[in-house]
């Protein structure tokens, strides 16, 4: 695994520098100005671009030790420490929910933490860089030769970003993405499409910077900033507004300004040429919010919706047992050309089809696997993959360096419960008195998790456990369990050794003849 520094000069040498001056620029940009508190994430100097999203103050990139990628690291900054304290609890709910997120078409949320040592609390959190271009950039482009969007790629765009919306809405309770636009879309080179920049409603109206801009106005539905609770819909009506700028390549503000009006809007709908899809927009764009359809119905609009292929149902079933397939199994799908994958008879005497894994080219057909497996072509006629209600935790809490972060990072609780545990006490070195504690325990996801300390006879169990539930070894329902285990086994080691009684003879060849026929047996 390349660390930082292998990282940095592997980026330095595919992009020379033609003079002294740009290498010292490069290096000011590198500079670690800051480190998360567990040591993995080192934000540099060099801002990302790609962050306009209300409520960030800043987003600057930096480096993940661990894999050696780069990340973006986001911060929000409080104006006062009280209005932090009101929402600290639940904030750290939302944040928490946000982790938990796993979906190929949503840009992933790595790690959060707080730092409340000023006046002005922040809030840094690590997010997945998308180093290709937002969709916003690419229709820019796209509008210099073509003056519409083809139909088949705008379809393909859609399905992931609703497939994406769906997950998120599908959450308990539901999350709202709330900064939907074409600037937080971004294109991969191979077409996939991934949302990002999520802005949790409990930081939009508490942060030192958050502000509606006035070129995404648009983007917000009718009913914010209203009276009642916004819900969900309002991530269809921002949708509905990406369908349509995709659709027509752009929507012409007002004037000379970045205004874009109802009128200009739609005006913009009249220009799409296709029933159906001019359909799907504008229910997207329903003024009452209870009208719109949800990001689920929408995948069933009979302009997205069609009956799935036997290749692409037979590419996902591929792809989803990749794990329990032999390693040679590329060797017996590429291999045999001349292998009859299916044939066609006729009743009326013409003669037979056969078609043979020659006549479909291996390039394609890897490509295809490929762009499944990354989520470019998703199944939508079926039930959509919700999200887990308790995320593993097969690694031990990250230990927080207190010289590198004013606070720690919150320590994540377990949340799995316990199906075997057991226990090894060993007696204390010579001259010592603490004892020597292993707990091994295996959690209902069959991961495994061994812990060993030092155990002193005054000590209570019921302490330690409650210590391995605030450190986020075990969870709280399984603490007076634990406790219990840990009790027994104590009192075995202090209980005195059971005096040695000779057995007659006979009964010592006894024993050794039957031990020695289960051996044989075995």
């Amino acid at each position: 695994m390349p660390t930082s520094s292998q990282a940095d000069s592997i980026k330095g040498s595919e992009s020379p520098h033609n003079s002294g001056e740009e290498d010292t620029e490069d290096e000011e940009e590198s500079e670690v100005l800051e480190d998360s508190p567990c040591g993995r994430w080192q934000k540099r100097r060099e801002e990302v671009k790609q962050r306009d999203v209300p409520g960030i103050d800043a987003a600057f990139l930096a480096m993940d030790t661990e894999e050696g990628v780069e990340v973006v690291w986001n911060e929000v900054q409080f104006s006062e420490r009280k209005s932090f304290k009101v929402q600290e609890d639940k904030i750290r709910a939302v944040f928490d929910n946000l982790i938990q997120l796993e979906h190929c078409n949503i840009v992933k949320f790595h790690k959060y933490w707080t730092d409340g040592k000023t006046d002005k609390p922040r809030i840094i959190f690590i997010t997945e860089y998308m180093s290709s271009g937002s969709l916003k950039q690419f229709l820019n482009k796209t509008k210099k030769n073509h003056k519409s969007m083809n139909l088949k790629a705008w379809k393909r765009w859609c399905t992931q970003i609703l497939s994406a919306l769906s997950y998120l809405h599908s959450c308990d309770p539901p999350i709202i993405h709330g900064n939907l636009n074409c600037d937080t879309i971004f294109i991969q080179h191979n077409g996939l499409i991934k949302i990002g920049s999520v802005a949790p409603d409990a930081i939009h109206n508490h942060v030192k910077t958050y502000r509606e801009e006035q070129r995404h106005m648009h983007f917000i539905a009718p009913e914010y900033g209203g009276k009642a609770s916004v819900n969900t819909a309002v991530d269809i009506y921002s949708f509905g507004v990406c369908a349509l700028e995709m659709a027509v390549l752009e929507i012409q503000p007002n004037g000379e300004g970045t205004f874009v009006s109802k009128e200009a809007i739609e005006k913009a709908i009249e220009k799409v040429e296709d029933p159906k899809q001019k359909d799907f927009i504008v229910k997207c764009l329903t003024e009452d919010p209870v009208k719109r359809p949800t990001a689920r119905e929408l995948l069933f609009h009979h302009v997205l919706f069609e009956v799935h292929s036997l290749k692409l149902l037979a590419a996902h079933n591929f792809v989803n047992k990749q794990r329990i397939l032999p390693d040679n199994i590329d060797e017996l799908v590429f291999g045999e050309q001349d292998k009859v994958l299916a044939s066609i008879h006729h009743a009326d005497g013409r003669p037979s089809c056969q078609l043979r894994l020659c006549d479909v080219p291996a390039l394609e057909l890897e490509k295809f696997l490929e762009d499944v497996k990354n989520g470019i072509y998703p199944l939508t006629a079926f039930a959509m993959p919700h999200p887990q209600v308790s995320k593993p935790r097969p690694v031990s809490p990250e230990v927080a360096e207190s010289e590198k972060s004013a606070t720690p990072e919150p320590v994540e609780m377990e949340n799995r419960r316990v199906k075997k545990m057991s226990c090894d006490v060993k007696g204390p070195e010579e001259g010592q008195d603490a004892l020597s504690l292993t707990i091994r325990i295996r959690f209902e996801d069959k991961m495994n998790r061994q812990l060993s300390c030092e155990f002193k006879p005054l000590e209570e169990p019921t302490l330690l456990a409650a210590e391995l539930v605030e450190y986020g070894f075990i969870c709280e329902q399984d603490k007076e369990k634990i406790a219990k285990l840990i009790e027994d086994h104590i009192k075995q080691q202090q209980q005195p050794p059971p005096p040695q009684v000779s057995p007659p003879t006979g009964v010592t060849a006894i024993v050794t003849t039957a031990t020695a026929t289960v051996t044989t047996s075995a």
